[in-house]
This record gives C-alpha cells, structure tokens and sequence, in this order.
C-alpha cells in the first residue's frame, strides 16, 4: 500500500559507513502478525540512544558499531491484523498475500515465488551495506534458530541437520541469545516443543525455502538467524513490556558479537583498496566467495582459535597468514590483519554470484566428479604397473 520500511541507525557515524567499524541490523515483523519484536526493537532504540553517554558499556558499543534498526519489514501486514490473536492471521503475509520469510532467492532450489517490494528493498539494503551480522524476529515460539533452513545433499547430514561451513559460529552466536534470555535457554518452547538449550538448526526444525536468514549468509555475506521471542503471536498490550525485560540483555549481548573474529583491509603496493578480493578462512570456503567491499574491506566471524586467513586477488598468487584469535568482543573490535599485494598495481573488478540454487549446482557437480575420479585413479595405477 506504498507505505515506507522505516530504519533508524545509530552509532558515533550513523550516516555513513566508518573503515573498520562493522555494520549490524536486526529485523522485525516480517510477517506482520507477529509483534513483539516490532515493539522491542523501540524499546531498544530508547534504550540505546538514552544510555549513550552515561552507560559505559553502551557508549562503547555505539563508538565502534553501527547499528542498523527496522522494526517492521512488513507494516502492511501489521495493520492487517486489527485483531490481537495468539495464532496465525492473514497479517502474516503482505498486501499482496505472499509470505517474505519464503520470498528470496533459494541457494538450493529454485524459488518460483515473485519477489515482494519489501523484499526487493531489503536486498538491495543488504547489497548497499557491508552487514557482518544480523538477527531477524519473529513470534509463535521461543527458540534461536540458525541456517541453513533449506538444504540437499551436500550440506544434510543423516540426522537431517543442514550445516554451514561456518557451524560452529552459529551455534555460538544462537547460544549467546538463548543463554542471555530470561527463558528461552531452558528449553522448553511452546506447545510441549523441546529446543536442547533453547537453540535449533532451522532445516532439523522445519525445511524453509526462500528463507531470509539463508540469504544473508550465502548472497550477503552476513551471518543472521531468527529469534522466536513468544509463543504468543500478538499478546497482550500489557504484556510488552515484560518480553523487553525478558529480551534486554540478549539482544545487546547479541549485538557484541559483531566483533567476533578477525577483521581489515586488502591493498595493493601503493596503498589503494582492492574491492572485490576473496578473503576467507582456510577450510570453510563458501559457496559465494566472500569477499571485500568497495574500501577494500573483509570482515570473518570466527570462534577463538588458529586460522590460516587466505587473501585472492583473482590473476595473482595467493596471500596466505596464520592468526591467533582471542574473543575480543568484550573490547568491542576483532582482530586486524591487512593484506597488501606489493604486485598488484589495478582496481580488482567488482564481482558477483548468481541468484541460482548455487547448493543444487554444487550438488550435481559433485555427483559428476565421483565417477570422473575413480577413473583417474584407475588411469593413474595403469600407468604406475606399465612404467
């Protein structure tokens, strides 16, 4: 109905991006039926821009982050629901009847649902950021759920959990809102719902396709995952302000771990940023190579730990780095590490994945390559028995 997606960011630079601070989001109200994290995400606002200055903790984390709030991705649907209601209402979807929790582009399936106006204006707001980190809020039960949702072949395991490379990284950052809940870390959900640490693996919960969270991960370089916050859908008035206390802590400490890992700039001999260099940790490569911004910038999410970071610019020979990580979050920066490439003298041309089922791709070629190397081998021992 033409209404706008309202964010409001805040942070010491709030207009425009600052080289080395990350960027961080949270969304809610995607399907507008489900309202507490609209109304939380206020309260956050209040609460953030109130303690500026007089909370040392919040004024650090405001100096060194920019953060990115939109409380309602879905105000049509919002004002759908003129009846508060526990269940689901037509107010889940947008104006045009379509769900945007199933809207994107799919990494494993092709995704034949048009895409939403909404939708479209989130992802040209993810393509136009460099978000490191995000959280989307939903309602209807109480758990941290984590990508993938949707999976195949190369990433489902026998016991029907779709894992990323970088798995160990969510159940950190799903972990850290769930522990940090008033309740959501015990356990128990909604409706005899059992989540072990009040945490899920979102395709062992229910497989999603055209999920949001997936999407930021694969095409946005951004690790996100969906916080139920209650087992009510559209509670009470009077009950609001006890999911903000319930939600407080969890959704700064949350915010924190934007700083996780390692962080910095690649460049080539005479200082100039290189954009669009691939910088990722060796052995969890992605499936959309991650790689640096139009400042030259990358920034990893990794656990503490011995990485070995490799740098790419495409032509030239690799930069390869061994790092010791440390949990820096409580200083409110990862660790730097910059590459320069003393050889490369031009500007890497920008590149970009294709919005295909790059896991089906994926999943086909390596069906392909099986048979190709058994007969690699069996060429290779012909060959050792005839010399």
């Amino acid at each position: 109905k033409g209404r706008d997606l309202w964010v409001l960011v805040l942070g010491r630079f709030p207009t425009h991006h600052k080289i080395g601070i990350p960027e961080f989001k949270y969304v809610a109200n995607m399907h507008g039926d489900e309202t507490v994290g609209r109304e939380i995400l206020l309260h956050l606002i209040d609460f953030l821009v109130t303690s500026y200055g007089r909370d040392p903790v919040i004024t650090r984390l405001l100096n060194n982050t920019r953060i990115h709030i939109m409380p309602t991705m879905n105000p049509d649907g919002f004002e759908a629901t003129k009846v508060p209601d526990c269940y689901y209402t037509r107010g889940r979807y947008n104006k045009n009847g379509e769900d945007l929790n199933r809207n994107f582009p799919d990494a494993f399936e092709k995704n034949n649902a048009s895409i939403q106006p909404e939708t479209q204006a989130v992802m040209n707001w993810i393509k136009n950021e460099t978000f490191v980190l995000s959280a989307n809020l939903h309602g209807g039960a109480l758990v941290a759920s984590y990508t993938f949702d949707n999976g195949n072949s190369v990433t489902i395991s026998s016991k029907g959990y779709s894992r990323s490379p970088d798995d160990d990284v969510f159940i950190h950052l799903a972990k850290t809102y769930s522990s940090n809940h008033a309740s959501m870390y015990k356990g128990t959900g909604c409706d005899r719902q059992s989540f072990p640490e009040g945490i899920t693996n979102g395709y062992s919960w229910y497989q999603l396709e055209g999920g949001m969270q997936d999407y930021n991960y694969v095409w946005g370089q951004c690790f996100e995952i969906t916080l139920e916050l209650s087992c009510c859908k559209y509670p009470p008035a009077d009950q609001l302000e006890k999911f903000w206390r319930d939600n407080k802590v969890a959704l700064i400490e949350y915010i924190k771990q934007v700083h996780l890992g390692i962080k910095g700039q690649v460049t080539d001999r005479n200082g100039n940023p290189i954009p669009s260099a691939i910088v990722e940790a060796k052995g969890r490569p992605h499936v959309c190579p991650y790689r640096t911004n139009e400042h030259g910038e990358y920034f990893l999410l990794l656990l503490p730990g011995t990485y070995v970071i490799n740098a790419t610019v495409p032509g030239y020979k690799s930069i390869l780095k061994t790092v010791e990580i440390t949990d820096n979050t409580s200083n409110f920066s990862a660790l730097k590490q910059d590459f320069s490439f003393s050889e490369v003298s031009i500007r890497s041309r920008a590149a970009s994945c294709p919005k295909t089922p790059l896991y089906q791709q994926l999943g086909r070629a390596s069906a392909a390559v099986k048979p190709t190397l058994h007969i690699l081998v069996l060429m290779t021992v012909v060959l050792a028995i005839f010399k």
